[in-house]
């Protein structure tokens, strides 16, 4: 009988105890944890999601959760946000589907027993759980009120953070910038919105405000705009930069040149900024003027637990992987020691927080806030900016992670250079704490984490010291040829504009600049370089003003008295040879065919090849004629045909290269293209009179930019009518598809057999290459070019580019050939002059912020906005052969910003044919492979520089694009009623 009755219990337990449904609502996929689930769901359509809820039980639940809906509508968003009560509904509405699910189905959610998660439950939790019992206390970052100047930069600029407070007194912002005040005047005023998805999300402020109100998401959305200043101008009024952070070096840009550096920011109970370092290492501060905040901070180099970083050893970038902000605190805050714990305070109205350069800091909005913050480089951190967008990778890592970014060898590195006791730097210590640090982050269950002390990383003696950081600079990486992190604030190019503007504009800083330069850009070995240069040619040493190189070009350009110095180092030295190799071919083409076109380009004074060998400098001439004697560690990759031409690193080695490039990875070590070359090329030519266009852009008059547009058709036209090289120099070794049948003089006698003439087909190969990593590559480049359009790119384009020149025998000889193209004629390679400054003005002066600028000595009786006229065009390195449409590409998006009045008169004057074939509509089937518009889109998307992202730059609308077919006839419609197309 007892035996029964425990029988009969058991079964009373059993049948009572609800059922896990798990393994029969997921299959085979129980194996799987709900956090691998729900991130596989994410790479579903809503379309898929919805078909998969109906699948099981469990599913259902899945699919169902807000999280999920609010990946997905970000993901998808193409329009102004409105959240509608749920991101399901929300994402429906976007799709026009919420009116017709609603109809359909008016029933309440369903719901189950026997299924428990506690990866569901803990994000539950943070969607609804109140801070309104959060800790109030003053933390340990210390609080000070109405800090001198000088105080702040002996005790905290550089040094630590600390809490300000009255700095705001004075503010309008201070009373004014409440929800309800900026709900009545801002109601209607987009604002972008800060959350994590690629695409770029505004909402109406009014909008927002609802939201706010009725969300529970678990990293709500929050207004973080830093284009605020432009869409609302009336609040930078309500508020002024302190006294104590005046100092910006960022400044000397212009607004639209700046990185981002000042954001408004409102956000709800729950959101918040998770753990991050400010980008390019600038310091900040941030008031807030509604709500409370509550900041912990690391010091540089100590990365917080829960959070992992990724360094790109290709170029540098690093990406923060990071649990949200209201996540960390809830759980990670808890399982640190209390010797561990970050530095912690809470911020109240009227406060202000100052960030020291590569600070860690996470912030958590305690209730609905409102603030502003700006980013800003100074004294204290312009080496440390200068650092972070030097090439490489390591150093970026060390600056962020501290030694845990180094490997075995990079440690060793550390123990040579440094002076720290051997037991300081044990490698199996750091080893042994590495591995804990990096498990213990990527620890889903963090019940099961342990907990990290950072001792013996302290006791490793980790200096945020600019000496001691640029010890991880890789010195085999070149400035000029290394590639750019995306996540650099500004650009490779604006990078030394903006140090040259510091340069003249502060004089008095120019030791620190100096020391910046020569970290980002290895100013002082291309000093170096030049003084050697200047010896051998007896040209005069450089001046003091005369230290740092000019423009915004590719190679490093000094401006020496009346000349001008190019050393050649872009794209590494097989790069550098063709391009010197080309440019004096072509010089040599324009004294033999007398083209007028010679004397609207720079005289050259001397050419040769700079070398450094065994830490001697050697300079040898080289006017571009044979094999120069290179040093025995260069390695050249020998070319065919050299023995035979006259310019063996002329124009037809030159194509048979670009081929060669055209598709690869651009660190393709066989084709010797990284840097760290010690062997460089140099042009020195005569110094131009006058401006670059760049700099009379805004001054100058309409009948002045005709003019321009006027006289670079005429220069464009005698460069396209130039002969070009034979063709049995031009053709492509092992190519099956060409018959070539030549006469005596090299003219085409037949073509190949898919109808594109045999001087093309170099061409037209080297376009298919390019065309196969398209994807990749605009991807690479990302905003503004729209991601939808990405995707759609290879609809877009020919299958084969052949068919942009092929055709009949007959029409092949009636057409024009390949010709020259510059391929660069932009703002800074056109120079212009004063109407009558040549005989009337000493121009003598020089402006060194401008390569080749003058400033002009004005008197009372001399407007100095007088006409100006174009006189030379600069740069010829680039020089190609191909589609004319190549030069008019860099002209028409940016000297002629788009203006089709200017591109109607350039072609007035050009008054030659562009576009390969006639318009054989019968036999082509689909007449847009004619469509010169569409021949030039092509051009652009496959361009080796990115042309897409000035385009869509140049246009907002064009960004909301829904085809190429659009943004073609948008941009270059007006080419299609150009008569002069073949």
């Amino acid at each position: 009988m007892e035996i029964d009755d425990d029988k009969n219990r058991k079964s009373t337990v059993e049948i009572e105890a609800p059922k896990d449904r798990r393994l029969d609502a997921l299959g085979n996929l129980v194996v799987l944890p709900d956090e691998i689930l729900c991130a596989i769901l994410a790479y579903l359509t809503p379309n898929d999601i919805s078909r998969a809820a109906c699948v099981s039980s469990v599913m259902y639940i899945l699919c169902n959760e807000e999280p999920l809906w609010m990946w997905l509508c970000l993901r998808n968003i193409n329009s102004q946000l409105q959240y509608k009560g749920s991101w399901k509904k929300t994402t429906l509405h976007q799709l026009n589907l919420l009116d017709k699910i609603e109809e359909a189905t008016d029933r309440k959610p369903l719901s189950f027993d026997g299924f428990y998660s506690l990866f569901l439950y803990r994000r539950m939790y943070r969607c609804y759980t109140s801070l309104n019992a959060f800790s109030f206390d003053n933390g340990n970052v210390e609080r000070k009120e109405n800090l001198s100047l000088e105080a702040f930069r002996e005790q905290y600029d550089g040094v630590k953070p600390v809490l300000i407070s009255g700095l705001t007194d004075t503010w309008p912002a201070r009373n004014t910038w409440t929800i309800e005040q900026l709900l009545m005047k801002y109601g209607d005023t987009t604002f972008r919105i800060s959350q994590r998805s690629p695409k770029k999300v505004t909402m109406k402020f009014k909008d927002y405000v609802t939201y706010m109100q009725i969300q529970h998401d678990e990293d709500p959305l929050y207004i973080f705009d830093d284009k605020f200043g432009e869409v609302a101008p009336d609040l930078l009024k309500d508020y002024s930069v302190p006294d104590l952070f005046q100092e910006d070096f960022f400044d000397v840009l212009d607004i639209e040149q700046r990185p981002a550096f000042r954001w408004f920011i409102i956000g709800p109970e729950r959101s918040g900024a998770s753990w991050h370092v400010d980008p390019a290492l600038t310091s900040a501060w941030n008031t807030l003027l509604c709500g409370r905040k509550r900041w912990a901070l690391y010091p540089p180099g100590r990365v917080p637990l829960g959070v992992t970083v990724h360094v790109n050893e290709e170029d540098g970038d690093v990406d923060i992987d990071t649990p949200s902000s209201l996540q960390w605190w809830l759980d990670f805050y808890p399982l640190l020691a209390d010797e561990d714990k970050p530095i912690e305070v809470t911020q109240l109205p009227g406060e202000t927080i100052f960030v020291p350069s590569g600070w860690w800091h996470c912030v958590l909005n305690l209730e609905t806030t409102v603030a502003v913050t700006q980013n800003f480089v100074n004294s204290k951190n312009l080496e440390f900016v200068c650092l972070d967008m030097a090439p490489g990778y390591r150093h970026k890592g060390v600056c962020r992670a501290g030694f845990l970014a180094l490997d075995e060898d990079g440690f060793d590195y550390v123990k040579k250079k440094t002076s720290c006791p051997e037991n300081c730097l044990s490698y199996t210590d750091l080893t042994r704490k590495e591995k804990r640090v990096r498990n213990c982050h990527t620890v889903d269950d963090v019940g099961r984490s342990t907990n990290l002390s950072y001792n013996n990383l302290e006791d490793m003696e980790f200096s945020y010291d600019i000496n001691f950081l640029s010890m991880f600079l890789d010195r085999e990486r070149d400035h000029y040829n290394a590639p750019w992190s995306l996540g650099n604030c500004i650009g490779q190019r604006e990078m030394r504009g903006w140090l040259k503007k510091l340069w003249v504009l502060k004089p008095g800083l120019r030791d620190l600049i100096w020391k910046g330069a020569c970290i980002a850009i290895d100013a002082g070995k291309w000093l170096e370089c030049l003084k050697e240069i200047c010896l051998f040619h007896g040209l005069p040493l450089p001046k003091e003003d005369e230290k740092l190189p000019v423009g915004t070009g590719s190679n490093p350009v000094y401006l020496i008295g009346d000349n001008v110095v190019k050393i050649f180092v872009e794209g590494g030295l097989e790069d550098s040879l063709y391009n010197l190799g080309t440019e004096l071919e072509f010089y040599s083409l324009l004294d033999k065919v007398n083209s007028s076109l010679k004397k609207h380009i720079p005289d050259v004074f001397a050419t040769g090849i700079l070398s450094l060998e065994n830490e001697l400098f050697k300079v040898m001439t080289w006017d571009g004629k044979g094999v120069p004697e290179l040093p025995s560690t260069c390695n050249v990759i020998p070319e065919e045909d050299r023995e035979n031409l006259e310019y063996p690193f002329g124009i037809s080695n030159k194509r048979k290269w670009e081929y060669k490039k055209a598709g690869l990875p651009p660190l393709h070590e066989s084709l010797n293209y990284v840097g760290g070359s010690t062997t460089w090329p140099y042009i020195v030519t005569r110094r131009c009179n006058g401006k670059v266009f760049a700099e009379l852009r805004d001054t100058l008059s309409w009948e002045d930019a005709l003019n321009l547009a006027s006289f670079l058709g005429e220069q464009m036209r005698n460069l396209h009518l130039l002969p070009c090289p034979s063709l049995n120099e031009l053709m492509l070794v092992g190519s099956q598809e060409t018959a070539n049948i030549l006469s005596c003089n090299g003219s085409i006698k037949e073509v190949a057999s898919n109808g594109v003439p045999a001087e093309w087909m170099m061409y037209v190969r080297t376009l298919n290459r390019k065309k196969k990593d398209v994807t990749v590559r605009l991807t690479k480049w990302g905003d503004p070019i729209p991601t939808s359009l990405i995707e759609k790119v290879h609809e877009y384009l020919p299958d084969d580019f052949g068919v942009f020149y092929c055709g009949t025998k007959d029409e092949v000889e009636a057409c024009r050939p390949c010709t020259w193209i510059h391929s660069d004629v932009m703002d800074d390679n056109v120079f212009m002059e004063p109407k009558s400054a040549a005989a009337s003005l000493n121009l003598n002066t020089s402006d060194p912020c401008v390569e080749g600028s003058v400033q002009l000595n004005c008197t009372a009786n001399l407007d100095c906005r007088t006409s100006w006229l174009p006189t030379h065009i600069l740069d010829f390195s680039d020089m190609s052969l191909g589609d004319p449409i190549l030069d008019i590409i860099p002209m028409y998006v940016d000297l002629f910003r788009s203006n089709n009045d200017l591109l109607k008169r350039f072609l007035e004057s050009y008054k030659l044919p562009l576009g390969r074939r006639k318009l054989l509509n019968a036999s082509i089937g689909n007449d847009k492979y004619a469509r010169l518009s569409y021949i030039t889109m092509c051009h652009c998307i496959l361009h080796d520089d990115n042309v897409l992202g000035a385009i869509f730059s140049l246009s907002k609308e064009l960004r909301m694009a829904k085809s190429w077919e659009e943004v073609e006839e948008a941009v270059w419609g007006g080419l299609n009623s150009y008569t002069g197309v073949c």
